[in-house]
């Protein structure tokens, strides 16, 4: 490291020495945030090459065609709710034959569940083997005591925004309305401080900041259905747009 000049007995080299060593620094600390962006990702290319190479259960690719793994949940943006738990509701009704409404604390009192699930990002990224908290919307149908004309649930939240859902994927083991994911609760930004979960469908499905589950036997396309993409939204088949 250079030593510095004697500013005592010359101030006036103050100024220069200041802005040489910003520049200096700003130089380190470029290269220092160059160098941690290219490891994560190399590190998310190994992820994204290990999880092509793995199968599901069904026979499918673990990573959808045209998916990257990420660590961690990336911002999408949406109108947000308010995040409090001790305003939030979630109201089950539509063809069901005891509809109810729920209140937070109550809802932690519902039979809860822990499931392993991947989710798909429409915009390509994938965030695998996340650790899911809450409440299955099977459970939830069953509670309210779903009618047998029912073939879609319909996932409302804070200001108007819908998803559709077919009960085929609704009803899988680890669809939810969760609260918790990797034993964290969710950010405001990914929909606290309750979001909707159906892993097998593209993560636009799993609506953020829910307020309600409507079951009903026609389809009725949600927000972003409405708006070009598609109606079911299948991630292995690439069904991003309408």
């Amino acid at each position: 490291m250079t030593k510095p000049p004697d500013f005592d007995r010359h101030p006036e080299l103050r100024p220069g020495w200041d802005r040489r060593q910003f520049i200096r620094s700003a130089a380190v600390g470029a290269t220092i945030v160059a160098v941690g962006g290219a490891l994560l990702r190399v590190a998310a290319d190994d992820l994204t090459r290990s999880a092509r190479a793995e199968d599901r259960p069904d026979g499918r690719k673990r990573l959808p065609p045209g998916q990257r793994v990420l660590e961690f949940l990336r911002p999408m943006g949406g109108q947000e709710g308010d995040g409090e738990a001790k305003t939030w509701k979630l109201k089950v009704h539509g063809a069901v034959a005891a509809p109810f409404e729920v209140d937070y604390a109550n809802f932690l009192k519902l039979p809860q569940v822990t499931r392993t699930a991947d989710v798909h990002c429409v915009t390509g990224w994938s965030m695998l083997g996340g650790l899911w908290k809450g409440v299955q919307i099977k459970k939830l149908a069953e509670l309210a005591k779903i009618k047998d004309t029912a073939r879609y649930v319909i996932l409302e939240a804070a200001h108007g925004f819908t998803a559709n859902v077919p009960l085929l994927e609704a009803f899988a083991d680890n669809a939810l309305v969760t609260y918790r994911v990797n034993d964290k609760p969710f950010a405001l930004q990914h929909g606290a401080p309750v979001r909707g979960l159906i892993p097998d469908l593209y993560f636009w499905k799993s609506a953020k900041w829910i307020t309600g589950l409507k079951f009903v036997k026609n389809d009725e396309p949600g927000y972003w259905e409405e708006r070009g993409y598609h109606n079911h939204a299948d991630p292995w088949k690439q069904e991003r747009y309408g």
